[in-house]
């Protein structure tokens, strides 16, 4: 078995790879952890993204649901307002009509005299 002086310690070259082998190993898990956090970090961009999409995909449906059902609600109203003015209009023509017979009638009695 070799020695070797490093510093003030003496070091086997056995020593010596076994140190160096552990290095190695320890850069090689560096590298490994470093891939895997990247790839992790990858998955949840991507899962990230995915769930935006859904969000937007059900803010999209629920918008129409929304739209078709104020669009309904508004022809309804519509419908009730027309509803309302023939009603009222209806009961306008009517009351003109008798005042208009009234008038004539008037118009009528005036003219014998």
């Amino acid at each position: 078995m070799k020695n070797f002086v490093v510093g003030v310690v003496y070091v086997s070259l056995d020593m010596l790879k076994i140190v160096c082998a552990v290095e190695q190993e320890s850069r090689q898990s560096i590298i490994l952890a470093n891939k895997n956090a990247q790839d992790e970090k990858e998955k949840a961009h991507k899962a990230g993204e995915e769930a935006i999409e859904a969000t937007l995909v059900r803010a999209k449906s629920e918008i129409e649901h929304l739209m078709r059902a104020s669009d309904q609600k508004a022809m309804t109203a519509a419908k009730e307002l027309a509803s309302s003015t023939a009603n009222k209009l209806a009961t306008q023509r009517a009351r003109a009509e008798r005042r208009l017979d009234a008038a004539s009638e008037l118009i009528v009695e005036r003219i014998r005299r």
